[in-house]
């Protein structure tokens, strides 16, 4: 859209959403959801009887315009009064208080849509509403405050996000209360009433104004207001680790195409990553936070689900070869904005944009990196913007567990490399590629392409020895070669270089694994899972599980193979496959025997040889106990 095409008009926007609704959605999402929406209509029918209309509704959010501020601010009065009526017929924990915010400001409109510093200021004043309550701008309350009879609390000029100048706030008192009419009747008295009044009031109210003073010129020095839902430490499902603790939430994809996906994730990503190379932080997992992709979540819960203190949100809208990408960090605990950001650029910027977001969470958490960590984080992959977009579409194949889809992952990262013969992550891809074809059966000479993947490791480390991934890429193949201790240098390699990679543990402690070194597997499995609570991978937990019941940890095994199903479905072979051998040592045979019936219903031609012949483990002892084990079940 040019300028001359951007169409400009000043507006009442009216910003609504719900107070506690992670709190409300976890407790019950059903009765949640039947009550927002029954909420939801009411909002409109009323919105409409005052003139204005729903713009956009997501979520637990409410947008709308009107034509006055008087008809916008009677709405949102009136809005809370009907709903205060709807609450009180419902048990005290499950009552949904929305929070209004109004605001009188310029927008862009774009067709159905309105956009722009107005919107944004209406939704700032939102959050700094009490649960049930309304704040107004200062531009609207100089256009209500003679027009309806209602008090005012000023707040005084707050700082808000992506705004320069602090924006003057009113607290909506509903009823005439005790200060509006105090105000009235300062004004008509004047001179005369201060002379009245008590030297020991006068100082107080010296005080006050002095106060004031503070607060409107010296924003630095007062409290900020909470934006979000604080977290309890209490209440989070994992202990908070000693160290800044960081979930980069997917971000939004607000192109208005589904095919940009891709940029959107490979943004988070990226980001996550770079963070991931400093040992003085703690980060989690792209597969853990990716599942609330799609999802309505909030902070509070991202943060307690995920055991962090900060929690970092955007969006990625694409036009053309210009990208807006908006970032929020927050700070769970206090519920604070630690930064926000609006970035306009152009795409070839986005991996220069990547490490600029990346530098400011370190610099907002008060992180300093050693020399060999700033260089590794600041290290390009590729100067090629087509090679770069082209692995990130491979990324999104490689998810998926299949013959078709790896096909399709391996043949965008060869055309990555064809554009940049020396982009060393689409090689290290490459790699991991060609692994997981082996594990599903793809090439009839497994060895020939285990030979392969290690070349392409190898080449990948060639280009770029920082590359944790590169290294863990490596680390695969040669323990299943039956190399061990040059999988298990590079897989530590991996981890050094990126400390907080959970794949990069996940290599290291299947290395261990493999090579009969069980406890010290565990160990690092754990750190693995909190990393990511939700496996980088499915055989996380199979690897896991097999270290138990192979050191006789059977109570462990049994929970460890639970789980598997929980996260990853009920019908993982390996899983059954494990969970059989684990009561066939337990001598639970009733439970084994039915273990083993769940491995032949998934697959029915299912063969212990073929099956056991795959199995890297260094000591021949280990593969025999467990061929007896699942004897024992009655697998053949």
């Amino acid at each position: 859209m040019t300028t001359q095409e951007v169409k400009r008009k000043l507006t009442a926007i009216l910003s609504a959403d719900v107070k506690g609704y992670s709190r409300l959605m976890g407790e019950d999402e059903k009765g949640t959801l039947h009550t927002l929406n029954t909420y939801k209509e009411l909002m409109a029918g009323l919105i409409q009887h005052h003139h204005g209309r729903v713009v956009d509704a997501p979520g637990d959010n409410v947008l709308a315009e009107f034509a006055s501020v008087v008809d916008a601010v009677e709405c949102g009065v009136k809005i809370q009064e009907e709903l205060k009526v709807r609450n009180a017929d419902l048990p005290e924990n499950r009552r949904m208080e929305f929070r209004i915010g109004v605001n009188l400001g310029d927008v862009i409109e774009e067709g159905d849509k309105i956009y722009g510093d107005g919107v944004n200021i209406a939704a700032r004043l939102e959050s700094l509403s009490e649960a049930g309550g309304i704040c107004i701008s200062g531009t609207a309350y100089d256009q209500v405050k003679n027009k309806l009879s209602l008090g005012y609390e000023y707040l005084g000029k707050q700082s808000v996000k992506n705004i320069l100048e602090p924006v003057r706030v009113y607290r909506v008192l509903m009823k005439p209360g005790p200060l509006s009419s105090t105000v009235g009747r300062w004004k008509r008295t004047g001179v005369n009433y201060w002379k009245r009044v008590h030297p020991v009031f006068k100082v107080l109210i010296a005080l006050l104004a002095a106060a004031n003073v503070v607060w409107q010129f010296y924003p630095h020095l007062r409290p900020s207001r909470p934006t979000v839902e604080e977290v309890s430490k209490q209440k989070m499902a994992l202990p908070l680790p000693d160290k800044p603790s960081i979930a980069v939430l997917p971000f939004v994809n607000m192109s208005g195409d589904p095919k940009q996906e891709y940029l959107a994730d490979g943004l988070a990503e990226g980001i996550i990553n770079g963070l991931s190379k400093s040992e003085h932080i703690f980060v989690i997992a792209r597969n853990s936070t990716f599942t609330y992709k799609g999802k309505p979540v909030k902070v509070k819960q991202v943060a307690e689900e995920m055991g962090v203190q900060y929690v970092m949100e955007g969006s990625v809208q694409r036009e053309r070869n210009r990208v807006r990408i908006t970032v929020q960090f927050i700070d769970a605990l206090t519920g604070r904005h630690l930064f926000s950001e609006r970035y306009d650029r152009d795409l070839k910027d986005i991996l220069i944009l990547q490490d600029e977001i990346t530098m400011k969470v370190l610099t907002a958490v008060q992180v300093k990196l050693t020399g060999g960590e700033d260089a590794r984080l600041r290290a390009k992959g590729t100067k090629n913007l087509d090679a770069y977009l082209k692995l990130l579409q491979a990324r999104e194949h490689y998810q998926i567990m299949s013959k078709e889809e790896q096909s399709l992952a391996r043949q965008l990262a060869e055309e990555a490399i064809a554009l940049d013969p020396q982009y060393s992550a689409a090689y290290a891809f490459l790699a991991g590629v060609a692994l997981n074809e082996v594990v599903l059966g793809v090439y009839k000479n497994p060895r020939e392409a285990l030979e392969r993947a290690v070349e392409l490791g190898k080449k990948a480390i060639a280009l770029d020895d920082s590359s944790s991934h590169a290294h863990a890429a490596l680390s695969f193949p040669y323990v299943y070669l039956r190399e061990y201790e040059k999988g298990l240098s590079e897989a530590e390699k991996a981890v050094s270089l990126e400390p907080n990679s959970a794949w990069a543990h996940h290599a290291l402690g299947s290395a261990l694994s493999f090579s009969g070194r069980f406890d010290e597997a565990i160990a690092i499995f754990k750190k693995c899972l909190r990393l990511s609570p939700i496996p980088v991978t499915c055989n996380t937990l199979v690897i896991l599980g097999n270290c138990y019941y192979l050191l006789g940890q059977y109570e462990e095994a049994v929970a460890t193979f639970k789980k598997l199903f929980q996260l990853c479905g009920p019908d993982h072979l390996l899983g059954h496959w494990g969970l059989a051998a684990t009561y066939a040592l337990m001598g639970r045979e009733k439970e084994a025997h039915a273990e083993a019936s769940e491995v032949m219903r998934i697959d029915p031609n299912f063969s212990l040889e073929s099956h056991i012949r795959i199995l890297p483990f260094k000591n021949r002892k280990v593969i025999d106990d467990i061929v007896s084990a699942l004897r024992k079940a009655g697998l053949k």
